[in-house]
């Protein structure tokens, strides 16, 4: 069975996939942003700055960078939680076949698409520094950076992980069924990917052209997905890239301001570097991956059909 045809594995009435939605909505934005809510509250002088500050993701409040990026990770954690307990008990399969066709995850590729990305996105900042100084401060402080790295390495990745279990496993599995298509859920869930960024600073600031590197991202991870039969791939690249990010340059109109090693104080502007990696770095790391794991039939797995099992072996949910 393929990754899509996993979701054959427990009960997809419609009412499930409604009542598993509105769980992690009530997990992730209500329960999930309770301790935001209450530092958010101890932080605000009245109840016009809590409002206006509420508006904006309750930044400019003066919360400490560590401790608002903690609590909005936890949101995602806490999304996270709720998503696989809907896949348990309210699907009726196990939590495995949301991340994977194989037998069980295959955490080494997980390490091997963090690491390759790491060292691209690193190479990438690091001859942005040095070729463009007058646009970067230093910035360590030792106890918050390394705070910041602590946070970055544990709950980045849960949050990362909730977006591609969210979108690239229940999402596209659940389109997949529908419509007995591969080709239709990877474009919406793609486009679907990058149209939530679309609320980000950043896209204020650079306009709707950004969304092109957002939506080309969804495609990057949806097609990586399918060919490798599993989420293992992708969760390494988004996990990564956001623990780069977050810990290596920050600037004040990004969606996270952080204690990060450098700021970046310059304008914000669409260049290169808004395409580079979408028509560059994806499609190279597409190939290293396809020679790694001999991905093959590239028309069938990205645009084949979706064809109910005629015989199910019997699973535990686990």
């Amino acid at each position: 069975m393929n990754f899509i045809q996993q979701a054959y594995k427990g009960k997809n009435e419609w009412w499930r996939y409604l009542i598993t939605i509105l769980l992690v909505l009530v997990g992730w934005q209500f329960i999930g942003a309770i301790p935001l809510l209450f530092v958010a509250v101890t932080h605000s002088t009245d109840t016009t700055a809590f409002t206006k500050a509420a508006a904006n993701n309750f930044m400019g409040l003066g919360i400490n960078n560590n401790l608002y990026l903690f609590l909005m990770l936890f949101m995602f954690a806490v999304g996270l939680l709720f998503l696989l307990l809907g896949v348990k008990y309210i699907h009726k399969r196990p939590v495995k076949t949301l991340v994977t066709s194989r037998d069980k995850i295959d955490w080494k590729r997980f390490g091997f698409a963090f690491v390759i990305w790491g060292l691209l996105a690193g190479i990438a900042i690091t001859i942005s520094v040095f070729t463009e100084p007058e646009n970067y401060i230093y910035n360590f402080k030792a106890v918050p950076f390394f705070i910041l790295l602590v946070i970055s390495f544990l709950l980045l990745p849960l949050q990362t992980s909730f977006e591609e279990l969210l979108f690239r496993g229940y999402f596209m599995q659940g389109l997949g069924i529908l419509s007995k298509n591969k080709w239709l859920p990877l474009l919406l869930t793609s486009v679907c990917f990058g149209l939530l960024h679309g609320a980000n600073p950043e896209v204020q600031k650079l306009g709707y052209i950004s969304m092109v590197f957002y939506i080309g991202t969804g495609f990057f991870y949806g097609i990586t997905t399918l060919m490798d039969e599993g989420l293992e791939l992708s969760m390494g690249l988004h996990a990564v890239n956001n623990i780069v990010a977050a810990f290596l340059v920050t600037n004040n109109w990004a969606v996270f301001q952080t204690d990060a090693l450098f700021i970046d104080t310059s304008e914000p502007s669409v260049g290169w570097e808004m395409f580079f990696p979408v028509l560059v770095l994806y499609p190279a790391v597409l190939f290293l991956f396809s020679k790694k794991y001999g991905w093959k039939n590239w028309k069938e797995k990205l645009l084949g059909r979706v064809e109910e099992p005629s015989a199910e072996q019997p699973t535990s949910i686990i």
